[in-house]
């Protein structure tokens, strides 16, 4: 055990300082991955307008789907990598790592394909309209070679800061999105290129990032990668697919509720004043602005697992326990500051991402206000869901991770609206959100007053 302190300060480290250590550079790692679309979305809706944001918005599923896989094999990897050295099972962990680096790529090389093969019937699935498809087609069609890319870029980072290198994961995604922020000024508008110029620099800086974590990986520091451990085996895949698939789960069940919304919004909005175009446009605009603050959330909860993980492993429990109360703290705090923002600043917000007439900001302001006023207690769902998962209960976390999006917001997407009309897409937001924070409450309650946590108070 000596060793393993040595090389893992998770269990001898003050939490706080654990904290700070691996969920800073895990928000920064975020942000930065939500930055490719939200630097997408500025350039396209200055320079294309409100059609070219609703075809980011048509899109968006498909990115969904990149971080769903990232998510399956980054976090279930890690997970099962901190068990495994936690336990003091140094071989083991070495085969987690490796199977999860090799399912990542082989993965977002199966999604380019078929994305590549089926890319016209997705998008109209996804809810494109007539006059949106065209700037869908040529974007997606562009970006879809660099999931491979983006995948292996956000899965590993999940992987590298399981080796103690949070700074590493952070420094993986900013220099790619550096480079896209770069290029897309130079390309949309110096070049005029336009959507396809968006595109070109979101894959441009997705290849530099994954170049640089696949170097960091072929020296991973705790345990030598070597080619038997790349070789991909059942037991392992599927270990590391139970632990990730929490989080996988909960942006799978957001692509889904996202791909229903778009139909959604494009069916009532024909049926409004705001007509079928300006609602998916909108929408598309404040989900990533969203996704933006959920950065700091999902960012937090990443920098817990590690030290979830490994102390549940050595059984130290009190420490477990102060992690998660610490974290969500930190949590809350960060909800808060959202909530203010979003209700108190909607129109300035939406301004940034280009100009539209009144009935445009109305219907933006309205669904800031209304979807999102329960965002002030969006910490605790997916907090609590990956810290189940992380002590080695994915069931737990699985379970709470589809409560919002697919138990709750999805039949009240569906329902709503027939009797209120758009608008009913606007307030399944803040009763799905609630609710999905009560069950969240109730599990971590119901962990908290297992045996083993009380042993030490």
């Amino acid at each position: 055990m000596s060793e393993i302190k040595k090389e893992n300060p998770l269990e001898m480290l003050p939490i706080n300082k654990l904290l700070v250590k691996f969920s800073v550079p895990s928000i920064i790692a975020m942000l930065v991955t939500a930055l490719y679309n939200i630097v997408d979305q500025f350039f396209i809706g200055q320079a294309v307008g409100s059609l070219g944001n609703a075809a980011t918005s048509i899109s968006f599923p498909l990115s969904i789907t990149c971080i769903a896989i990232a998510l399956l094999f980054g976090i279930g990897g890690a997970s099962a990598f901190n068990l495994s050295m936690g336990a003091g099972d140094k071989k083991t962990a070495a085969y987690y790592i490796g199977n999860a680096a090799a399912m990542l790529f082989l993965c977002g090389l199966v999604l380019c394909i078929v994305s590549e093969m089926f890319l016209k019937p997705m998008l109209l699935f996804f809810g494109s309209s007539d006059n949106v498809l065209p700037y869908a087609m040529t974007y997606t069609r562009i970006t879809a070679i660099g999931f491979p890319l983006v995948i292996l870029t956000a899965g590993g980072g999940h992987l590298i800061r399981a080796d103690g290198n949070p700074n590493m994961a952070m420094i993986c995604n900013l220099i790619g999105a550096v480079i896209n922020t770069v290029l897309d000024a130079i390309f949309v508008f110096g070049l005029n290129l336009g959507m396809a110029g968006a595109a070109f620099a979101t894959i441009i800086g997705q290849f530099v990032s994954a170049v640089v974590v696949v170097v960091y990986m072929l020296h991973y520091k705790t345990v030598k990668l070597q080619k038997k451990h790349l070789v991909i085996r059942t037991k392992y895949v599927s270990r590391v697919a139970a632990l990730g698939g929490s989080p996988c789960s909960n942006q799978v069940a957001m692509m889904i509720v996202q791909i229903i919304l778009n139909k959604s919004l494009k069916h009532y909005g024909s049926m409004s004043v705001y007509g079928e175009d300006i609602p998916v446009a909108c929408v598309g605009i404040i989900t990533k602005v969203n996704q933006m603050f959920f950065s700091f959330v999902i960012g937090l909860s990443q920098g817990l697992q590690p030290i979830a993980s490994f102390n549940y492993g050595a059984k130290k429990f009190d420490r477990v326990k102060s992690a998660y109360k610490k974290s969500m703290v930190c949590g809350f705090t960060m909800c808060i500051i959202a909530f203010i923002m979003f209700q108190v600043f909607p129109r300035q917000i939406i301004s940034v991402f280009g100009k539209g007439d009144e009935t445009y900001y109305t219907f933006a302001v309205n669904y800031f206000r209304i979807f999102l006023f329960c965002t002030c207690v969006n910490c605790l769902q997916p907090i609590t869901s990956t810290f189940l998962t992380a002590i080695g209960k994915p069931k737990g976390g699985m379970f709470l991770s589809l409560t919002r999006q697919i138990i709750f917001l999805l039949p009240l997407v569906i329902v709503l609206p027939l009797i209120m009309g758009i608008d009913g897409i606007m307030y399944a937001g803040p009763i799905a959100d609630g609710l999905a924070a009560v069950v969240a409450i109730v599990m971590i309650r119901i962990e908290f007053s297992r045996e083993e946590y009380r042993v030490n108070e």
